[in-house]
């Protein structure tokens, strides 16, 4: 979800107003993926390298996971939605990582769209945290494979994803799901991530729909 900072210069705003609008943008676009019948998504909402930005952004970035966790989470538990977050959950204040414990567990009986949250995220992290387990839970080097590591990582149970959406007209993948991601499709959109409403996602589902997967072969 890049460029609700550059989103919000653009306008003369305050910074944390991108990422409130970014948020509806959010909205919108969880509600059109519930439409389309796909079964999960996954946005990458606080990377750990965003630590990195000023304190006062930080706080305010915390305090608008909150509101929207506590707007939202009803409107989820309607929509059949079933919200899950990924990254290192334990490092974030005690009262934030509360709230996204008690959205997990009021939404864990939605059966519809699956939204995953990637705060306080890496992959890189992921991945070493992953090799990690494999060797506290005593696997030796050779019983370690592709199907082990992907069973250590975050989105343990969560299928690899077909498309990967970058805003901001970004063409990397910035430390987001680099081993989930090895044969994902990428469709890259030129505008702010504020700006991406449900006409946009439907013109990336469209051109995902005209692509020749090869999956590697």
């Amino acid at each position: 979800m890049d460029g609700n900072r550059r989103w919000a210069r653009d306008r003369g705003l305050d910074e944390i107003e991108g990422h409130v609008a970014g948020t509806e943008a959010l909205r919108a676009v969880v509600r059109r993926a519930a439409e389309c019948s796909i079964q999960h998504l996954t946005v990458y909402a606080f990377s750990r390298e965003n630590w990195a930005r000023s304190d006062s952004e930080v706080t305010a970035l915390f305090a608008l996971l909150a509101t929207t966790i506590e707007r939202e989470t009803d409107q989820l538990i309607t929509n059949n939605v079933r919200v899950s977050f990924l990254g290192r959950i334990d490092e974030l204040p005690g009262d934030t990582a509360s709230r996204i414990t008690a959205a997990c567990e009021k939404t864990a009986a939605g059966s519809g769209l699956q939204l995953h949250v990637a705060f306080n995220y890496a992959s890189r992290t992921e991945i070493v945290d992953a090799v990690r387990s494999l060797i506290r839970s005593g696997a030796k080097a050779e019983q370690i494979d592709e199907a082990s590591v992907s069973g250590a990582l975050y989105t343990a149970g969560i299928p690899d994803p077909d498309l990967l959406i970058r805003t901001g007209g970004e063409e990397r993948l910035s430390n987001f799901l680099l081993w989930q991601c090895a044969y994902a499709e990428i469709f890259t959109w030129p505008g702010l991530w504020p700006d991406f409403d449900p006409a946009a996602f439907d013109a990336a589902l469209a051109a995902y729909a005209l692509r020749l997967r090869r999956l590697g072969r």
